[in-house]
């Protein structure tokens, strides 16, 4: 597998050009970072998120950083959890276990995207596996989540490495 193919007919859809880029197969977004030699503040990644209500959105954030739950509670107005494995299976059906495109709207689901990624120059994200990854310009990636809600609900994970050579 490479693009997942829902994913990939809504790139196509939305006219957005990309890089591919390959990689060893690698278990997490900062170690997909690091084997590529990208800045994980620009390695988007997507975290399947449950509201209370039983239904779902997806979190886009930087590998750099963590998703807090109060401040994305203050954010948008709502209690949410992680969602489990088999609903994350499920919801993103066509992608390796734990492979998420931080692109929600193509699988149904509404996104939040935290402020910090869009200060990045160009972003990095998954394709489906673990084993690709997209490079996009900041204005590709904008017209990728433009339906997408925004603000700010992550901070930087301390001690983590920001930029490789």
């Amino acid at each position: 597998m490479s693009i997942a193919p829902t994913f990939e007919k809504y790139l196509a859809a939305e006219h957005i050009g990309y890089d591919v880029i390959r990689h060893e197969p690698t278990a997490s977004s900062a170690h997909t970072a690091h084997a590529t030699h990208i800045p994980e503040d620009r390695l988007a990644k997507g975290i399947v998120l449950r509201r209370d209500g039983g239904d779902y959105l997806l979190a886009v954030l930087p590998a750099s950083h963590h998703l807090i739950r109060s401040e994305f509670r203050n954010e948008f107005g709502v209690n949410v959890e992680l969602a489990n494995e088999d609903e994350i299976d499920r919801l993103f059906w066509d992608c390796a276990h734990g492979a998420v495109p931080p692109v929600g709207q193509c699988y149904g689901l509404p996104s939040v995207v935290d402020d910090s990624i869009n200060a990045q120059p160009e972003i990095y994200i998954e394709a489906g596996d673990h084993r690709t990854l997209l490079h996009l310009t900041r204005t590709q990636f904008a017209q990728l989540t433009a339906g997408a809600q925004h603000g700010r609900f992550s901070e930087r994970v301390p001690g983590e490495s920001v930029v490789w050579g």
